[in-house]
């Protein structure tokens, strides 16, 4: 019996990804509104909001071509396109000029990718987060390295949802921060800790890595807090920072998620905010790159939207962001998703902000967003097809995993 519940689910699940891909092929121009990238201030920090990757990217690599000390540069995809070559490029140079760089990605993210693409990576100091983590099977040894990081000579400092490749310059919409101030130590604590976590002593000394030092100062009063899921060490801070935000929260809930398959904890939390008279709103692609991912998300359509969570579908282009803000007060970006691959699996990192002027900047762009989007009422899905029905059913089982 198990076995052919298996099948049938595997069966389904293959259905929907050919048939998804199969509708790609005459999907139109992508073509979604974006905001301007303006900085804002933060306590000390000032912080650029980036909604445009090709804006985010030209600001990036202008960065790193002006570095003079240090690079960190840390990513889950890097493509071996013309933008994933252009970042390349750009690191090597840096690396040419006397320039210190450290690069890490994930080895399972980048299967894809030619070998030869990162052994051109001349000068640089590298560091992939392994394809396989020696040691017992566990979910500290399990997690993927899902972060987004670029820190530039100690002083600017990057974080958010985008990957390196051209489909994520113009055809996802995704957000990225830029921060310039006291807060950037954080950032580049947070490379340099997962840059050392893993012991290399049994390496011979020629094959161990340069092992880092820290920041020499980190500030305790900066506005700006960094929150980072470290498996390894089995911490999931994020996941608390979002229960203990929505569980303050008074007026809105506004929300943009990528893959929203939130846990009981979360539901519960939602509509407690919902009872009280928050306006939740969470924008969800209408079709993510991950059609599974997608399916499995619908299955709690039902009851966000029977205790008030108005469901906003992003249109035309897959949104990639994973942000909130909360109350004109509070805000997050960074590159966890509401699941539980994000909150109790990978390596991930956000940061939060208590700020008028940032939260305010968020707002406008969830604005400017909600207008690419359509709202689903529950009569509207309530009368969704039988088939629809039958196959969000058949893959409830498989929520637990993502």
């Amino acid at each position: 019996m198990s076995g052919g519940l298996l099948a049938a689910q595997l069966a389904a699940a293959g259905a929907l990804v050919t048939f998804t891909a199969i509708k790609r092929r005459s999907r139109r121009p992508y073509r979604f509104p974006t905001a301007p990238a303006e900085p804002v201030s933060a306590g000390r920090d000032q912080v650029s909001v980036f909604t445009f990757g090709r804006d985010l990217y030209s600001q990036m690599l202008a960065d790193i071509a002006a570095a003079t000390s240090t690079i960190h540069f840390e990513t889950f995809i890097w493509k071996s396109d013309e933008v994933g070559r252009q970042f390349r490029q750009a690191l090597v140079d840096a690396a040419a000029r006397g320039v210190k760089v450290y690069a890490i990605w994930d080895e399972f993210a980048n299967l894809v990718v030619d070998p030869r693409f990162f052994h051109g990576l001349t000068g640089v100091h590298v560091r992939p987060h392994p394809l396989l983590t020696l040691g017992l099977p566990s979910v500290r040894n399990l997690g993927r390295d899902h972060r987004k990081l670029l820190i530039v000579d100690s002083r600017i400092g990057y974080v958010g949802g985008y990957n390196i490749g051209k489909t994520y310059a113009d055809r996802w919409r995704d957000t990225h921060a830029r921060i310039v101030g006291p807060a950037v130590a954080d950032l580049e604590n947070a490379f340099v800790d997962k840059w050392n976590l893993r012991p290399y002593a049994s390496l011979p000394s020629r094959r161990r890595p340069e092992r880092l030092s820290g920041p020499i100062s980190r500030s305790w009063d900066t506005t700006i807090e960094v929150r980072r899921n470290v498996p390894r060490m089995a911490m999931y801070p994020i996941r608390n920072m979002y229960l203990e935000a929505i569980d303050r929260a008074s007026k809105r809930i506004w929300m943009t998620q990528a893959y929203f398959i939130p846990d009981d904890d979360m539901m519960a939390a939602l509509r407690s905010a919902c009872a009280r008279g928050v306006d939740v709103r969470i924008i969800i692609p209408a079709e993510s790159n991950h059609v599974v991912a997608d399916w499995l998300s619908r299955g709690y359509y039902e009851r966000l939207l029977s205790c008030g969570v108005h469901l906003l579908l992003y249109q035309g282009a897959m949104v990639h962001a994973k942000t909130c803000t909360i109350d004109g007060a509070w805000t997050t970006i960074g590159t966890a998703n509401i699941d539980r691959l994000s909150l109790q699996g990978n390596y991930e990192i956000n940061i939060s902000v208590v700020g008028a002027q940032v939260a305010r900047a968020m707002e406008e762009i969830f604005e400017i967003d909600s207008r690419n989007c359509t709202e689903m009422d529950l009569d509207r899905w309530r009368r969704r097809s039988v088939i629809a029905k039958f196959t969000e059913m058949l893959l409830a089982p498989w929520r637990p995993l993502f």
